[in-house]
C-alpha cells in the first residue's frame, strides 16, 4: 500500500475547500436553498474526484505515472477526512477499539485501547503549527458556537461529531497538547452495562427504579471511570413524555440526538467569551435558565464549579429526578467535594450551609470505578462499587452505603434503604439480604 503524501492531501483539501466555499457563495447569490450537511458531503466527494482526475491528467502530461486506483481511493478518503473529519486522526476515531488518544506535540501520539494496551501512534501532523491549525478548524465547526484556539484563548474543550471529547492546550506547555476521550457507546442502556459487568443485575434494577421514582442522583468517579456513559444509561430510563434540559460545558450527552427515546430535549452548552471578553454564558447561568423553561428534569453533564449551588437549589425546590456527575475518589468524598465547590462559588456558602443543602437535594450517590480485571487478562473493567443514600444532616451529611463491595469483590446490599417503600412503589423488588 502506497504511503499517502500529507502535503499533497493538504493541497487537495485546500483546493476542494475553495471550490465548496465558492459553490456556497454562488448558491447564496442565486438565492438557492443551502446544501444540507449530507448534500455537502456528497458534493465534496464529487469535487475531490474531479480534483484527483485533474491531478492524474497533469501527471500524465508531465510524463509521470499517475496514481493507481487503490492509492487514488486512499487520497480521496484522506481529503474527505481532512474536510469533514479530523484529518490524520480520523483512522484512530474510526477504530472502535481505540478508547483514548493523547497527543503531546504533532509526533508524540499515544493511543489507549479498550483492552488496556497503550501504543505509540504515528504523527497526526507534519508540524506543531499544523496541529494547532487542525484544532482551530475543529473549534470553529464543533459544538453550538465557534470556539477560538490561539494565544488569547489557549484552552479548548469540545465534543467531536462522533461524540468524543477533545481537550486541548497551547502556550501553557512546551508544545500544543490534546487529549481525546472516545464516546464508544452512543445509545446505551442499563442492560448494556449489566452485560459488560459495569452493573450487577440487582444494582441495575435498583437504579432503574430510583430514576423512575424521581430520585436525585449524583454519579461520582475518577477521570475516565465511565460516569458519562452511566449517566446516559440512567437517562434512558426516563419516560419519553418527560421534557429534559441538559446543561454541559461541551455537548457530549447527546440525549437530543435520540428522538425515539427523548423527543422533548433542550441541550444547553456553556458559551465562552469572545476575543473582547464579551458574550460568556456560564454553567450556573444555564442551570438558572433551564429552571424557567418548564423542565421535567434537569441533567447537568458534569459539576466542576459554582454551578453546584444553583443545581442543588434546583434539586431541593421540586425539580426531582435530576442527574449529574462529579469527580471524586469515593462515594463518601462527594459531600466534601460539593462543599468545596460551594465555598468557591459566588455565594461563598459555608460548609455547614452547603451540607444542609446537599441533605435536602441529593438522594443517592453512585460511585463508579475503573480497574484492571486480572481474571480477564488484565482487561480494563468499569464497575459501580458503591451506592450511598443520603439520610439527613447533623452538622455534616449523614449517609449510609446501601450497596458496597464485599471482601470477595461482589457488590452486595449493605445497609437498609430508608426509602424502600417509595422505590417499591415504582417496581423495586430487592433480591438480596440487607446487611
Amino acid at each position: 500500500m502506497t504511503a499517502v503524501d500529507h502535503q499533497l492531501v493538504k493541497r487537495f483539501r485546500q483546493d476542494a475547500g475553495d471550490r465548496i466555499a465558492e459553490q456556497r457563495r454562488q448558491d447564496q447569490i442565486n438565492n438557492v436553498t443551502p446544501m444540507s450537511t449530507e448534500d455537502e458531503r456528497q458534493y465534496a466527494r464529487a469535487v475531490i474526484a474531479q480534483i484527483l482526475e485533474e491531478y492524474a491528467r497533469a501527471e500524465i502530461n508531465a510524463g509521470r505515472t499517475p496514481l493507481d486506483a487503490e492509492t487514488e481511493e486512499q487520497y480521496a478518503a484522506a481529503v474527505h477526512a481532512a474536510l469533514f473529519g479530523v484529518g490524520r486522526l480520523q483512522p484512530l476515531l474510526d477504530n472502535p477499539e481505540v478508547e483514548n488518544i493523547d497527543i503531546n506535540g504533532c509526533d508524540q501520539v499515544f493511543v489507549g485501547y479498550a483492552d488496556g494496551r497503550e501504543v505509540k501512534g504515528d504523527p497526526v501532523a507534519e508540524t506543531d503549527e499544523e496541529l494547532i491549525e487542525l484544532i482551530q478548524v475543529l473549534g470553529a465547526y464543533s459544538g453550538l458556537s465557534s470556539r477560538p484556539f490561539d494565544s488569547a484563548n489557549p484552552q479548548l474543550d469540545l465534543r467531536l461529531p462522533d461524540g468524543s471529547r477533545l481537550s486541548a492546550v497551547m502556550d501553557v506547555a512546551r508544545r500544543p497538547a490534546l487529549s481525546i476521550r472516545r464516546a464508544r457507546m452512543g445509545k446505551v442502556f442499563i442492560s448494556d452495562l449489566v452485560g459488560n459487568g459495569t452493573l450487577t443485575p440487582e444494582v441495575a434494577h435498583f437504579l432503574a427504579c430510583a430514576v423512575r421514582a424521581r430520585k436525585n442522583i449524583m454519579i461520582a468517579g475518577a477521570t475516565n471511570a465511565g460516569k458519562t456513559t452511566l449517566l446516559r444509561a440512567l437517562a434512558n430510563e426516563i419516560p419519553p413524555h418527560e421534557r429534559l434540559i441538559t446543561v454541559e460545558r461541551a455537548l457530549e450527552l447527546g440525549l437530543d440526538t435520540f428522538p425515539d427515546l427523548h423527543p422533548n430535549v433542550v441541550a444547553f452548552e456553556e458559551r465562552l467569551p469572545n476575543s473582547e471578553g464579551q458574550g460568556a454564558i456560564s454553567m450556573a447561568e444555564l442551570v438558572r435558565r433551564s429552571l424557567r423553561m418548564n423542565p421535567s428534569r434537569v441533567i447537568v453533564g458534569e459539576v466542576l464549579g459554582d454551578e453546584i449551588v444553583t443545581m442543588l437549589n434546583a434539586m431541593s425546590q421540586g425539580n426531582d429526578g435530576s442527574l449529574s456527575t462529579i469527580h471524586a475518589n469515593s462515594s463518601s468524598e462527594v459531600f466534601n467535594r460539593i462543599s468545596t465547590y460551594a465555598l468557591q462559588a459566588s455565594e461563598r456558602l459555608p460548609i455547614e450551609a452547603s451540607q444542609l443543602l446537599i441533605a435536602g437535594a441529593v438522594n443517592f450517590v453512585v460511585f463508579i470505578q475503573r480497574r484492571n480485571d486480572f481474571g480477564n487478562g488484565g482487561r480494563l473493567q468499569r464497575m459501580v462499587t458503591s451506592v450511598r443514600e443520603v439520610n439527613g444532616v447533623d452538622g455534616r451529611v449523614l449517609s449510609s452505603e446501601v450497596f458496597a463491595e464485599a471482601p470477595d469483590g461482589r457488590i452486595v446490599p449493605h445497609a437498609p434503604l430508608a426509602c424502600l417503600e417509595d422505590l417499591m412503589a415504582h417496581g423495586y423488588r430487592p433480591s438480596g439480604t440487607w446487611g
